[in-house]
């Protein structure tokens, strides 16, 4: 929202409504720095659009986004016309963009991530001649078709066989309503918990999307008793897990979670075509493989693969690296662990579920059977027990303390 706005929008919340007035077309250059702290999406979204202003602008973001790279993104922007680079000379923020963004062809190998084609697909049909963008080996396809999806119900028009994209200049985004369905990604560490603990979990409003991540049920099905009910809910009934093969390539949001699923089923569970991760919030195959061997799980970590030797995760203190998905991925491994687990950096499930704990705590009676401890930035320590009654005012006194 703040990116948008230093490019001149306008957007007003209400409740659980936005009203977005655009630019119709027509960005506007920021004033200041635009800061997309943590979020990759942003950063790569942003900087295309800001191609499309005749003059300059400066992204950055925090700590962790200065090391992710957009190299394949800054090369294709710089073929149509922009002029981006790199103030480290390296392919990561703080980016440097002058536009004006004007069309024409690139071609992207091996892009190690999505969000530099949907970025493509969302500023392109702005330019003033005809744009071709041609992918090889395209990864995370599922993110491309949400990104197709939105362009048609705006009325903006893109062919492609995903190996060619074809995108016609000179069109106009159309104002119209939206709903936004719910996060699949996050729904996905409850369900998942309710699998390991053998417990039973409902989550509601999970309506028809094409995000990826609705793959979960299929693979939750071959583990856990999974249905889809009325009115959008889901339920998961655990029970005994067993070692499977996921292809991951289209899922890589997923691979955390499916890692910790698989340190708790019988056998082995290979995780494969996911060399992508390595350059995440951190390198997420190194990271699950660090930390679940902590909780004495064996994990080998391949350079696109990771295969996890089930067993029984005992607690740890253990690493979140400033990744959401890690610190989540960790809780959930906690829950059926035997013995204390604890879990640095935890207030980093503010990038995408800041109610992530809250959710978890009113889970805590059915769920957890062990204790939980979540040391945040300010090394507050955090105890969380099954029948402990104040854990809401805890935690609450702790995420005011932070804010100071």
């Amino acid at each position: 929202m703040h990116a948008c706005e230093a490019i001149g929008a306008v957007i007003d919340p209400l409740a659980d409504t936005l009203l977005i007035e655009g630019v119709e077309g027509a960005p506007q250059q920021p004033d200041n720095v635009i800061d997309c702290q943590n979020s990759g999406t942003t950063l790569r979204f942003m900087t295309a659009l800001c191609a499309l202003i005749d003059g300059i602008s400066v992204l950055t973001g925090d700590s962790s986004l200065r090391t992710r790279p957009s190299v394949q993104l800054i090369e294709a922007l710089n073929a149509l016309g922009a002029h981006v680079i790199s103030t480290k000379s390296d392919g990561t923020a703080p980016l440097i963009v002058r536009g004006a963004l004007s069309g024409g062809r690139a071609d992207i190998t091996d892009p190690v991530s999505s969000q530099f084609i949907s970025a493509l697909l969302i500023s392109c049909p702005l330019c003033k001649t005809d744009t071709t963008l041609r992918v090889q080996n395209l990864k995370s396809r599922p993110y491309i078709d949400i990104t197709l999806e939105l362009l048609k119900h705006l009325q903006v028009n893109v062919s492609t066989d995903y190996h060619e994209f074809t995108i016609p200049c000179c069109q106009e985004y159309r104002s119209t309503d939206l709903f936004i369905p719910a996060d699949f990604s996050s729904a996905a560490f409850h369900l998942s918990a309710a699998a390991i603990t053998n417990s039973k979990v409902t989550i509601c409003n999970l309506s028809k999307s094409k995000q990826a991540t609705r793959r979960l049920f299929k693979y939750l099905k071959t583990w856990a008793l999974t249905s889809l009910g009325k009115n959008d809910t889901v339920t998961v009934d655990g029970a005994e897990l067993r070692g499977i093969s996921v292809d991951a390539s289209d899922v890589p949001d997923l691979v955390p979670i499916l890692a910790v699923l698989g340190a708790y089923a019988t056998g082995r569970t290979e995780i494969h075509n996911v060399a992508h991760l390595r350059y995440k919030e951190t390198d997420r195959l190194a990271a699950m493989t660090r930390e679940l061997h902590k909780m004495d799980i064996h994990v080998r970590y391949e350079e696109d693969a990771l295969q996890i030797e089930g067993g029984k995760p005992q607690g740890a203190l253990v690493q979140g690296y400033g990744d959401h998905r890690i610190v989540m991925a960790l809780a959930i491994a906690a829950l059926g662990a035997q013995g204390e687990t604890e879990i640095e950096d935890a207030e980093s499930v503010n990038v995408s579920y800041p109610d992530f704990f809250d959710d978890l705590f009113a889970l805590g009676q059915t769920l957890s059977q062990q204790p939980l401890k979540v040391i945040d930035s300010l090394q507050l320590r955090v105890c969380i027990y099954e029948h402990l009654g104040h854990a809401f005012k805890v935690t609450t006194w702790v995420k005011a303390m932070a804010k100071l």
